[in-house]
This record gives C-alpha cells, structure tokens and sequence, in this order.
C-alpha cells in the first residue's frame, strides 16, 4: 500500500520523560537550589525591566523548615497568571525567560541577564521532593492569586491562591532520602557555592530558628530584656568584582576576593578579562605561586553563566595549561546546563578559549615590556605554568617566546636571545644549563669560570621543555638551531689550548682506569681542562641521559647502560703522578678508583654500596699516607 506524504509534531509523552529528567538532566541533586534561585533572580531581572528606577526592595529568599520537612524559595518579582502557570509550568520545556525576551521591547537596545533558557530547570526540584506547591501572584492589575500543586511533575492541580503581593514562592516538601536538604547549614553550603554571587539578593532564613534575648538600654538608665528573631542572612555579593571596570578595581579590591574564593596566600598579579564584543566575557585570572610543586599543583577557574556558578576547571572553556591557575570566568550567553561535547564543537566556546589565551599572553609580554624587573621576580613562580602552555599552546608559545626567561647560577634572568649573544662562541651556540646546581657545582664552576653563563633548569617539567625548544617549536624562520647541554654532557668550552701534559699516553691511561675500575668498555678521555686543580670529570651523552630520566619519570623502566664517559685532564698533577706509576701497584688501583667516584660524585649521588665502597677505600688511603 502506497504511504502519502503527510507532516506533524513530534508529542512528548510526560510520564516517560519525567523519570529521565529526574535523574539524568543533573549530575548533582544539590543544583535544584541554584535552578530555582536562578528563576527567582530571572524573575526579578524582567519586573525590573519593566519597572525602570524601581524603588521597590526585591529579594529571594530560602526559607529551611526542618519540623514541617519544607524548603521555600520565595521571590519578588514578576509572578505569574493562571494562563501563565500554565504555559511555563505545565509544558515541559517552555522557557518563560525565551518569549519574554522575545517579547519585550527594550527600546535602549541593551540586553538584559535572563539565565533561564530552557525551561527544564524547574523540574529539577522532583530529584529532592515527594510533592511540590507553587504560590504566585502576577504584577499584572487584577491578576489573581494561583495556586498549583504536584506530587511528580506529572499530574497536577490549580486552585485559588493565598499570595497577596507580586512573586513567587515554590514551597519542596523534601522526601525523607533527601532529608540532607533540610539541614540549614547543608542549605547555606549550596547557595555559597552556586548563588553567592548572583544579580539579586539572596537570603537564608530558618524558619525554625528560636528568638534570642537582647538588653535594651531605657531612659533611667536600666536595661530591659527583649526577644528578637534571628533575620536572614545574605548570602551572596550582587556586583561582584569581575563584573566592574578594571579602572574601578584596587589592588586590595583584586586580594580580597582571591582571598575569599581560594585562601590566605597573595597571588603573584592578575588579569582582568572585560570583553562586550564579539561575545560577552567577564573574569579575573589570578597567577598564584607554584614553584617546583607543579607536578601536584592544580588551580580552580570558576566558571560563572550570568552571576551563576556553573563548575570548576571547565578545560572545553578553559584552555587546560590555563587549569594552573585560579580565577573566575562569567560567560552569560552560555547555557547553565550543556553537554561537554556540545562544548567542545562550538565554535563561540573555541572563540572564548582562544581569547583567553591571548589576553594572559599579552598580560605576559606587557609586564616584561613596562616591568621587567617585576616580571623577573615573578619569573620563578610562573616559570612552570609558562613552559606547560608552550608545549600545549602554539599559539601562546609564538606570543611569548620573546619573553622566555633563563635564570642562571648569578640570578640573573636573560632571554634566549641575550644568552646566545652574552656567550656567543664560548658556548658554540648552545645553552648550558644544571639541574642540581649544588650538587653539580664542580661543573658549573668549569663553565663561570670560562665567562659561560649556566641556566638553572630544576623543575619537573624542565626534561620535557628542553626537547620541545630543540625539536618542538624552535628554531624557525631561519634562525640558528638551539642546543641545551648540561654542565656534565661534554667538556666542549671547558678546554684551552695547553701544553700540559701533551706527553701524556691517552691508550696507556685507558687501560689503566679501565682495568682498575673493571669496566673494559669505558670510554676515557684526556683533555685539557681549563680547571688546572680538576684531575678528572665525568660526561653523559645528554639524549640518552634524557631517555632515562623520562622513562623514570614516567614509571617505565630500560635496560639501559649508563654511558658515561671519563674525562682525565692532563694538566692535573695528580693525572700525571698517576700515568707514572707502577700500572700492577694496588695503589695505583685505589687511587684511580678515588679519581672516578670523585668525578662522578661530582655530577649525582653514588648508589649506596658504591658509597660504602669509596668512604672504607678513602680510610685506607688515609692510613697508607700517615704510615
């Protein structure tokens, strides 16, 4: 049988998809409160706009009655008709806050902060409720009272209400599985998360809070007892900081609120995000102090929607090298409840991110442009965070590799470009550079001797960092390769031209170290060292010693032979005693064994039976020289 073509409208079926948005539209029951608060706001927000210079005190406020098992949140603002409960209540998903924008005529041409856009959040209080009621009275002249009633979202009930002024009161008789709710202080923790910063004032009241006794002062001088009740507490801050011109913000202003989001420690500085074109982004990003705990540090970036707390560390929003650091988003056109995967593939969340991005390299690069004194001081803390968004971000590495900063032994701070021209040729065009200055102080001295400047690299993320400036992202536009080297790698630029030594046998001094240390494959050298007083140091091929160093650090583990290479200097006195004397004498052993774990000791800590090993061979050295 042929099929006509014929069209309609999809029905939803009320009693299939209720049971869903019970339990699948949120993640957190707890975020019915921030719905119906953001309803309350919204609904303050259009009586508002319709009354411009309103004088009148308007509110939401959260009433807990623990003895009757109710939660009441009640609002002054527009209110509702019967037609009206109907239409926004009764159809699922029906915006009242979508026709209302489109339907008022805002002649200034601003756009007001309605956050409701679907029309789901209402709903949300079933996750917590056995019945909920809705009390509500429209602005409207000789608008009545209404009065709606549902055990499951599904079936209700509209009768004459009791409301005798203008809002809405939404009254949850909380189920006993969510009997949490019921607890002031578990009420108060929700809404400081989720509403502490909205547009409207917000209070909690207890409704079952028990009147307090206060002494009153009376004209003979005597004090009278007088019983007052509790009054609400505000709960949230209407102009928050982020929200204001960066020109009416003061330093402590910016301390303050970082303070009171994320604890007692100052941040290093901020950035104030203030964008109305080509999208609405308000926010404060704040550079905390992070130091060589990068590797555990995590920041917390609040995202906001509209005053609204939406998550923490939203990374489709944020860029995630940006996770580092703290701070507050408030993006309004974004939707309070979406999916991660529609962030991910819209193109107006790409648009925030990279802008984002840009603003903290800009706010980089301009402080070490105007004060690079400041910046080098800052240097140290946000060191890690900078080199994390390079290797994330190409992007921001093409923004700020002209402000990357290399912090030598001196304490002095120099770009890659003033270090390549401060040491030119002495240093054959590569970056030396220690990761334990202390420990490899013999080295280092080798190279500040010799005028070479040595970069600290000390941090967890400093291995990953060197290979990506070599092969990553630099050199580009024709300028010359880079090369990192640490102080121990090789001796390159630590040799003079000397004739110390010359008469010295290279092959006859290998087979001497060789034989007396057991190791027929390593490879020894003989050089002149600049350090006259240095009798010999240890190198590591730099690549393989990095392979290493990465596969430990990322848990695995190569069967991979050290490979060190022993490098004897000729001018050394104690070098040429040792080419002199009697190869088969065991103290010749002893003490070329002495000059090798010296060398290494100098580079990195001797395993623990090779320590044991030089500390009983140093004693009896000690006791052949008092003999």
């Amino acid at each position: 049988m042929a099929i006509n073509m014929e069209k309609g409208s999809v029905s939803i079926d009320a009693q299939n998809i209720m049971p869903v948005i019970k339990r699948w539209l949120y993640s957190d029951k707890d975020i019915f409160l921030r719905e119906v608060v953001s309803n309350g706001c919204d609904a303050i927000t259009k009586f508002k706009m319709l009354h411009p210079g309103t004088e009148e005190p308007m509110s939401v406020t959260v009433s807990v009655d623990k003895e009757n098992k109710t939660i009441s949140i009640s609002d002054t603002g527009i209110g509702m008709t019967a037609d009206e409960v109907r239409r926004y209540i009764n159809q699922v998903a029906f915006s009242s806050a979508t026709e209302f924008m489109k339907n008022f005529d805002d002649k200034d041409g601003e756009k007001a902060d309605i956050i409701g856009h679907f029309g789901l959040g209402f709903y949300s209080v079933f996750m917590v409720s056995e019945n909920v009621e809705i009390e509500t009275l429209s602005y409207q002249e000789g608008a009545e009272p209404v009065h709606w009633v549902s055990a499951d979202g599904m079936d209700f009930e509209i009768s004459q209400g009791s409301r005798t002024t203008h809002g809405t009161t939404i009254i949850l008789h909380i189920s006993e599985e969510e009997k949490e709710f019921l607890e002031v202080w578990r009420v108060r923790e929700v809404l400081n998360r989720y509403c502490g910063y909205m547009a409207s004032p917000i209070y909690l009241k207890d409704a079952n809070a028990k009147p307090f006794e206060k002494q009153e002062a009376q004209e003979d001088g005597t004090n009278k007892t007088v019983y007052e009740m509790p009054q609400p507490q505000l709960i949230n801050e209407v102009s928050p900081l982020w929200l204001r011109k960066p020109s009416d913000c003061t330093e402590e202003d910016y301390k303050n609120l970082y303070h009171k989001m994320f604890g007692y420690d100052d941040p290093l500085f901020w950035i104030h995000l203030n964008v109305d074109y080509p999208f609405n982004l308000k926010g404060i990003l704040y550079f905390p102090k992070l130091k060589n705990d990068f590797g555990t540090h995590e920041g917390q970036i609040k995202l906001f929607s509209g005053q609204v707390f939406v998550a923490d560390n939203i990374k489709e929003v944020i860029p995630e090298f940006l996770m580092l650091l703290k701070g507050v988003i408030d993006c309004p056109d974004l939707p309070l409840n979406v999916s991660r995967s529609f962030l991910q593939n819209d193109g107006y969340v790409k648009k925030i991110s990279a802008h984002i991005t840009k603003k903290v390299a800009d706010k980089l690069t301009s402080l070490f442009n105007t004060q690079r004194e400041t910046y080098q001081s800052y240097w140290d803390d946000i060191a890690p965070f900078v080199k994390y968004g390079c290797m994330k971000d190409n992007k921001f590495y093409e923004s700020v590799k002209s402000v990357l900063l290399l912090k030598t032994t001196k304490d002095e701070y120099l770009t890659l470009e003033e270090y390549a021209t401060r040491n030119g040729e002495k240093a054959g065009k590569k970056v030396f550079y220690t990761n334990d200055a202390k420990r490899q102080a013999a080295s280092v001295e080798l190279y500040t001797q010799r005028g070479i400047d040595v970069a600290v690299m000390d941090t967890i993320i400093d291995g990953n960092f060197l290979s990506f400036m070599e092969y990553g992202n630099y050199p580009k536009d024709g300028e010359e390769s880079l090369a990192f080297a640490r102080v121990d790698a090789d001796v390159s630029g630590l040799t003079e031209d000397s004739d110390e030594g010359k008469e010295l046998d290279a092959d006859k001094l290998q087979e001497l170290f060789r034989k007396a240390l057991g190791k027929d494959e390593l490879p020894v050298k003989l050089e002149a060292l600049a350090n006259a007083e240095m009798s010999a140091m240890v190198t590591e091929d730099e690549q393989s010693r990095r392979f290493k160093e990465m596969s430990r650090l990322y848990g695995q583990s190569f069967a991979m032979p050290d490979q060190f290479t022993l490098v004897l200097n000729r001018r050394s006195e104690t070098i040429q005693a040792l080419a002199a004397r009697d190869p088969e004498d065991e103290t010749t052993a002893l003490l070329c064994q002495q000059v090798y774990d010296l060398a290494r000791m100098a580079a990195q800590p001797l395993e623990a039976e090779e320590i044991t090993a030089f500390l009983n061979r140093s004693q009896k050295l000690l006791g052949m020289l008092v003999k």
